[in-house]
This record gives structure tokens, sequence and C-alpha cells, in this order.
């Protein structure tokens, strides 16, 4: 028995959670991120554990970590020197992608320009059909060509994505070949082993956004298995994924597509797992850190999961937990644009220099800022003591604005904060539009460092059902990666009707699927426990242009019985699009298949009520609403099961910072969760 130990950085803390094996109990920290000096804050991290609850680095049995490296390295345009091998008289792919303005209502937008330019895109001679056929076979001498193109641009990296290739990766492995005999020193990444996937633009920028990364990826994960060693830990690190589940550091180095929304995708896990403690129906997280605020939609305890997400400006088609990126965190920047109009973001003060109340050298306002001018923070220190509020500071930050609007500095920030929340309102309309939900209906699940302190205020906007803060909520992502399923997601694309002639084909085409899944979790990750496989297919009436991923019943598969396969397609569909035809051919563009294999994970059981009444440690003066009202402020150690706490209030624990407004109560389940509603609801 060891301790199990999940992190998360993010743009101001990394975060840590700590599980015990032997006694079950959890443990967390948060030291500042180093984005001068990554994987430093791992060492220190470390370090302070071992201080703080006397575990050393030799007793991790297991350790997760979720990082933002690769989404970073496309925002910053800083990837490797990437070139492009395409089908001869293809080389516009990137450019031509799918022909979509990114804002339709503007019409001076433009598509960014591709992480390969076209004169570092090269033409192969060579066409493989539809069917897997060759119609062209592989000219050497254009693939010489090319290469050699590629050393006069200085390229240090190949992505090649060659016609119809998830048919037949043949020219693709061919070319492979030649480019690693004849030019070793060159990185070469084929399409076809990224995500072999129909439609070339989506297949190729998957390939791209992988192939441009990749260097650092493997760079920073080398670093951090060197980091743990050093530490005295010497266990390999498990990685999460975009998918929701984990994979082995080593494994991440080659197969860093599946990693791209690693963070973001274990704070939406964790969430799911509070949505199933709490068993609420429909939920959404609120994931709300030093630099943005993320948003997923968890129903019935399962996160939603879709392609096409978008890593910077571009889109990958890997299977990733669907969460919604919105420029607005507790760092974010409040400013005066040319027309006097005060804005909140997108840029952030992050972990250096960091909000102006944090005394490291930061002197514009931020949302942290207005909300210690607000009052409702400064009464404890931030992220287990690396950050001590000085309210003169922030009152600095915030004056500056206020001469400039006519306003006094409370005013200032309140208006700071609201702004902020009608930016999250925006982009979150447009999510549950999408989606035809109506938020009225849903639990908020609020976490992050500054989620329980924004989350009256979102909750307010959409008049939600209630609020829950977890009992961790500071560190509820590195939560999530510990406790994250080693998962992985297979595809095999057939473009098979569904018929009685297909079912053999079915059969087999998931055959091969369940044998490489299971040859990746045993052999790859080394798991020896139980697995579960999914299998599904996207699916679509003939003549459509796209496909819906329908999950179907291993029985169904092994029967072969393509009616039920059929039906739930029609029952898929008509949820969707309030329509079907029980009567129109069905075609199978995909078969996929998703392993998960189930690791320890933490029991929490129901916690004794106290036999204490509970009372405010202190009381205080907030701004809210134009005016100054007492607020009581709590100790979330002093919550128990039971007890109810009336708003405006103030919970203070180590990770994080929970407000709750006037007009809002708050009671406390028999996990420790805090759940807050308006009065008016109750």
């Amino acid at each position: 028995m060891g301790f199990r130990v999940g992190v998360d950085i993010g743009g101001t803390f990394t975060d840590f959670c700590v599980f015990d094996e032997s006694t079950g109990a959890l443990s967390t920290l948060k030291v500042l991120s180093r984005p001068d000096k990554p994987g430093a804050e791992i060492m220190t991290g470390l370090t302070k554990i071992a201080e703080a609850y006397d575990i050393e680095p030799s007793s991790v049995s297991y350790f997760t970590h979720g990082t933002t490296v690769g989404v970073n390295t496309v925002i910053q345009r800083k990837g490797v020197n990437l070139c492009l091998f395409t089908t001869e008289n293809f080389e516009d792919v990137l450019e031509v992608a799918r022909l979509r303005m990114p804002d339709p209502y503007d019409l001076f937008s433009a598509r960014p320009e591709p992480l390969v330019t076209r004169d570092k895109v090269f033409g192969i001679k060579e066409r493989i059909l539809s069917d897997g056929s060759i119609d062209t076979p592989l000219e050497l001498e254009s693939v010489r060509t090319a290469l050699t193109r590629v050393k006069e641009v200085g390229g240090d990296a190949i992505v090649v994505a060659l016609m119809h290739a998830y048919r037949n990766p043949e020219h693709e492995r061919y070319v492979a070949e030649i480019i690693r005999k004849e030019a070793p020193e060159i990185k070469v990444i084929l399409a076809s082993d990224i995500w072999p996937v129909v439609r070339e633009y989506e297949r190729t920028i998957t390939a791209v956004v992988a192939g441009y990364v990749q260097p650092q990826v493997a760079y920073y994960l080398s670093s951090l298995q060197t980091v743990l060693k050093e530490a005295g830990a010497n266990v390999e690190p498990m990685i999460t994924k975009s998918n929701g589940g984990v994979m082995t550091a080593e494994r991440g180095k080659t197969d860093c597509a599946q990693m791209l929304l690693s963070g973001t995708a274990s704070g939406v896990m964790g969430a799911s797992s509070i949505a199933i403690q709490t068993k609420v129906p429909m939920a959404m997280s609120l994931d709300i850190g030093g630099t943005s605020a993320d948003v997923a939609i968890i129903n019935s305890g399962e996160p939603q999961f879709g392609t096409g997400e978008l890593i910077g400006e571009f889109p990958i088609y890997i299977p990733s937990v669907s969460v919604s990126s919105i420029g607005e965190g507790g760092g974010s920047i409040a400013w005066i644009d040319e027309q006097g109009v005060l804005k909140v973001g997108p840029e952030s003060a992050g972990s250096t220099p960091g909000p102006a109340c944090y005394g490291k050298g930061g002197v514009n306002p931020t949302i942290t800022d207005a909300l210690v001018v607000l009052g409702y923070l400064g009464k404890s220190e931030l992220g287990y003591s690396a950050v001590q509020i000085d309210s003169g500071l922030a009152h600095q930050a915030i004056s500056k604005l206020s001469g400039n609007l006519s306003l006094t500095a409370e005013e200032v920030a309140e208006a700071i904060v609201r702004i902020a929340v009608s930016g999250m309102y925006l982009e979150i309309s447009k999510l549950l539009s999408r989606q035809g939900l109506d938020p009225r209906d849903m639990s908020l699940i609020a976490f992050g460092g500054a989620g329980p302190m924004l989350a009256g205020w979102v909750a307010s906007e959409f008049n939600m059902k209630n609020i829950i803060v977890p009992t961790v909520p500071g560190v509820l992502s590195a939560f999530g990666g510990l406790i994250a399923d080693i998962k992985n997601d297979f595809i095999r694309t057939v473009y098979l009707d569904l018929s009685t002639a297909s079912v053999d084909q079915i059969k087999q085409g998931f055959g091969t699927l369940a044998r490489e899944a299971m040859s990746w979790i045993r052999e790859d990750q080394g798991f020896e426990g139980e697995v579960l496989m999914v299998p599904s297919a996207d699916m679509r009436y003939r003549g459509q242009s796209y496909e819906i991923d329908t999950r179907l019943e291993a029985s169904w598969i092994e029967s072969g019985s393509i009616d039920l396969m059929a039906k739930a397609f029609h029952e898929l569909h008509e949820k969707i699009y309030e329509h079907s035809d029980a009567e129109a051919e069905v075609q199978l563009i995909n078969l996929r298949m998703v392993i998960s294999g189930k690791p320890p994970k933490p029991n929490f059981p129901s916690l004794e009520k106290p036999k204490k009444n509970l009372k405010a440690c202190e009381h205080i003066q907030v701004y809210a609403d134009r005016s100054l009202t007492e607020a009581g402020v709590f100790l979330r150690s002093d919550l128990g099961p039971g007890h109810e706490i009336d708003g405006p209030a103030v919970v203070l624990q180590q990770d994080c910072t929970t407000c709750i407004l006037q007009g809002y109560n708050a009671t406390v389940d028999e996990f420790g969760n805090l759940f807050i509603q308006r009065k008016d609801n109750l």
C-alpha cells in the first residue's frame, strides 16, 4: 500500500491531490506554477507534501498528471518546424479546410495561418482509391525531391498524410521508410497512425497538430520522468488524456494527440464523480482557474464527448471530453478600451506577476483584485500560504480605473465581476442553445481556484437549480486525474451498408479493434485488471454527409442483429433531430471501440453529523448591489452534514474561497459537499 498522487498544472497554481491507499485519507496542496521552468513546480510540490503530510516520494505508488503543454505550444506557435507530404495536387488541404469562415457574421474574418505554411507542403506522386486499391504507384523520385526541399526549408519533422491512407496505409509507410533511411535526423509522423479516419482534412489537421507539438511534449514528459526519479518517486507517471482516461507518459511521448486536452478533461471527470456522488441527473461543470473558465455538460454522471474540439485555433478529431473554454479567469485583466468602455480579459496576469493583490509585482487590476475590493477575499491566505492577499495593492489597481470611469473603487470592482460573468453567460448560452438544454433544470458544479467564488453570479444569471461546491474544489482537476480509468479509443473506417451481407465484415472489423484494444491495455499499458470494452459505430442514412456515433451492444455484434443496430440508430437520430426514417437504408462508416481498465479508487463513506452548532468565526462587510452589507465568515473544516449557512457569507479553505451571495442559502450534504440554492427556490 502506498500513496496515489494526482497533479494538475494551471496558469497560476499547480494542484496536488494525494490519496492514502491504507487509510483512505485525502490530502491536498497548491503551489505556484512555473511557466519559466516547467516541471519545477512538481519538485516543489513533492517536497512540500513530504514536509506537510510526512509522505516520502519513495512511497508514491501511482502518479497522474494533467498538462497544457501541447495546447500552449499551439497557442504560442512554438512548435517544431514542420513540413507536410500530401498526395500530388492536394497540397492545399490545410488552406481549403472546410471552406468555413471562423465568424459568419464578420465579413473580414479569416482563417488562421496554418501550422504548416504552403511553402512547406510538398506533393507526392501516388494515388490510392477509396476502396484501398492502388491507382497510381508511389513514385520514389517524388519522395526524394520532396525530402530535398524539406532540407532546404530547414524542416525538422514531416507529417505524411496521403489520400485514403485510412483504407490502405501502404504508401504512407513506404514514404516513412524512405525518410528514415535517407534522413534519419528528421522525425516522421503518419496520419494513418495518429487517427486513421475518413475525410482528408480532418485526418490531416489532427496529424499536423500532433506532429507540431510532439517534440515539446516528448521533452516535457521526459523531464517529468527525470524529476520524479530525482525526487525519489520510482514510478512511471500516467498522463491524463483528452477522452478522460489516462495512459503512460512513455506512450504520451509518441501518442501526444491523445493528450492535447489533458488538463480540462480531468477536471470534468472530477466533476462527473461529484455528480454521481450527489445523484444530480443533469449538471454543468464550471472550472475557473487563473486564465480561463471551462464549461462542460454532465448527464447522469457521464460527461459529453465529441470530436472537432479546438486546440488554440485548430480542430482535432480525436474523441475528447466536450469542453468550452472562455477567456475569463481569476487573473483576467480589466481595462478600458479606446471608447472608454470597461472590458475584462482575455489577457491574464497568470502566476507571474499575478494579480496586484498577490504582491508579486502585478499592477494591473484583475477579477481577483475586484473580489478583494468587494470584501470577499483577503481574510485568509490563498493556495496553502503560497499567496498572502494585500488588499491595499488591490485597491490601488482598481482605483486606476475608477478615476477614468467616475466611479468608486467598489463600484468598478462590482462592474468587473458582472462584465466577466456576462462574458461567461454569452458563451455558456451558445453551448446550451446548441444542445437544447434548459439551465433551470441543471446543477452547477463549481471548482477550480475561482469557480466557487464566481459561481453564485453565474448561477443567478441562468436561474440554475443549485450550486454544488465539492469538498476539495480547488484541486478537483488533480483529483479527476487520480480517479480516471486507463482508457483508449480505436477506430476503423469500413463504409458498409447495414445489411445481412455485411454481418461478417462487421464482426471481423470489431474483432480486429478488440484485439488491438486488448494488446494496448495489456502490453503497452501493463494493466492486468478487468477491462470494459464498449463498441459503437458512426452511422448515417444513405445520402447524408455526416454520421452519428451510435452505441452498440456486444451481443448484437456477435449475433449479427442488424435490426437492433438499426433501431438504436433510428432512436438516436430521432432524439437529436426529432425525426427518423425506419424505412431508409443505413450505412456504417466507422467502427469504434473504447477500452478501459479501472485502477483502485477512493471510496468516500458518509460523514457523521457534527455535535456542535455552526457559528461564524467573524463577520465582515462586503459590497453587493451598490451597498455594504454584513457577511459571516466560516471555515470549511468546521462544516458538517446538516449545517446551514445564510448568505451573504464567505467559506474559507486552503485551496479556494466560496462566496455565498445575498438571497442564497447553503447546506452541507452527507459527504461534505456544499449545496447553495436561492432562498426563494427552497
